[in-house]
């Protein structure tokens, strides 16, 4: 099988979602998984049942916390740089049949590491390997590159109402 690049982009909710639902369908299928998740240092419900499958998918985080809200630091961008450099040696290595960069057009938007330095990766891939990138504002050079492009489009959200993130649902 040749893998695909696939981006899942948009203000609308539902991206990372999309991602773990892939990984699960990946995972059932035999495959191995690999997910980094970007500017994401907290706790998500997902790690719960993700733990039961570590013989199929990996997850790590590059960030100390959510800092959508500030500024991203100096130690923002090096937990970034860091994960992205660990993710390419994982690409290279061929042993995950998907690698899911969560997050990562966010990362690129508050310049956390460059579009460049994730599309080398993706470049260098080897065949089999399935890329998803998700996150709002993707580049378009990244656009570009992918094979498959879905935009998340916000018509309604209870957030605009007050509604906080919800356990199971959001986080």
């Amino acid at each position: 099988m040749v893998g695909c690049i696939q981006i899942y982009t948009g203000n609308g909710k539902g991206k990372t979602t999309a991602a773990l639902g892939l990984a699960l369908r990946a995972a059932g299928a035999g495959m191995r998984v690999f997910i980094g998740q970007f500017v994401k240092g907290l706790p998500y419900s997902e790690f719960g049942i993700l733990s039961r499958l570590e013989d199929r998918i990996t997850l790590r985080q590059y960030g100390r916390d959510c800092f959508i809200e500030r500024n991203p630091t100096d130690q923002d961008k090096a937990l970034a740089l860091g994960g992205l450099e660990e993710m390419e040696r994982i690409v290279k290595t061929g042993n995950y049949d998907l690698v899911i960069f969560d997050e990562a057009t966010i990362a690129i938007y508050y310049q956390l590491f460059r579009t460049d330095d994730l599309l080398r990766i993706i470049e260098a891939r080897p065949d089999h390997v399935e890329i998803v990138i998700t996150g709002r504002y993707a580049d378009e050079s990244l656009i570009k590159q992918a094979d498959l492009v879905t935009e998340m489009v916000e018509v309604k959200h209870y957030y605009s109402k007050g509604q906080q993130a919800r356990i199971g649902i959001e986080k």
